[in-house]
């Protein structure tokens, strides 16, 4: 486990990191080996399941740390990546107080929580049991998402509650949920932005920030975000690819 991710990211340290979502064990070892300080590794969209996840987590080892989204508010969901030995979750959709201490719950060994108790990869198969669950409340990172209109409304409760680590922004949907679908920059939806961003540093949470590009991205470093992902393994694995093909067609 990268055990410094959760101090790290709770110290306000830039951790610049980018999407897998392709089930393919060499694209997250390249991820890993390109200089990243962490891999969101989506199990919410795309064809990533358990076995995929689990591979992705074995081929990527120690290289960086990687942090899995959940499909859901699911106690199996969160307690089955977490002893896969994910570095730390990622939870969407995380629209009041109550559910997101649901999420911490489920994610904390008692007495902080009520994470079921197994025998997993985290545990090195039981050869690092005690190890394991006596650290892994201080090791993993708890994230909650703000992509919805309900989240940002009850944003101020969400931001004390205590096991949050980090809120990691969904612009796109978002705006979907105010209405403008893929008009991120609409005044309506850069309003909640603003409202969700003066919350959690008022709250001294720490925020983070999903874009397809650099630029994209840019603005929210600029205001403090530090949680950052920058692209996606799929685009970036196909513009490569369309700017070789368009380099050897000028030859």
């Amino acid at each position: 486990m990268q055990c410094n991710f959760r101090a790290r990211l709770r110290a306000h340290e830039k951790l610049l990191g980018t999407m897998v979502t392709l089930p393919s064990l060499a694209t997250a070892e390249i991820l890993a080996d390109a200089g990243f300080d962490w891999l969101f590794i989506d199990g919410e969209h795309g064809p990533l399941e358990t076995p995929e996840i689990l591979g992705i987590l074995q081929a990527v080892d120690h290289r960086t740390a990687c942090v899995v989204r959940v499909p859901a508010t699911s106690e199996v969901s969160i307690k089955k990546v977490l002893d896969l030995g994910a570095t730390g979750l990622i939870v969407p959709q995380v629209n009041t107080a109550e559910e997101a201490a649901d999420v911490v719950r489920f994610a904390r060994y008692a007495p902080l929580g009520s994470r079921g108790v197994g025998l997993a990869r985290a545990h090195g198969y039981g050869k690092r049991f005690q190890e394991y669950v006596e650290n892994a409340n201080d090791q993993i990172a708890v994230i909650v998402q703000a992509e919805h209109a309900d989240s940002v409304e009850n944003m101020e409760a969400i931001a004390q509650v205590e096991g949050v680590d980090a809120v990691l922004l969904g612009p796109y949907d978002l705006a979907a949920s105010l209405g403008k679908m893929g008009q991120v920059d609409d005044p309506l939806v850069t309003e909640a932005i603003a409202h969700v961003t003066h919350t959690c540093q008022q709250a001294g949470l720490p925020l983070g920030i999903f874009g397809v590009t650099s630029e994209a991205v840019a603005p929210y470093l600029q205001q403090g975000y530090t949680l950052i992902v920058g692209g996606v393994d799929a685009l970036l694995l196909g513009t490569a690819a369309s700017r070789m093909a368009q380099a050897l067609r000028s030859l």
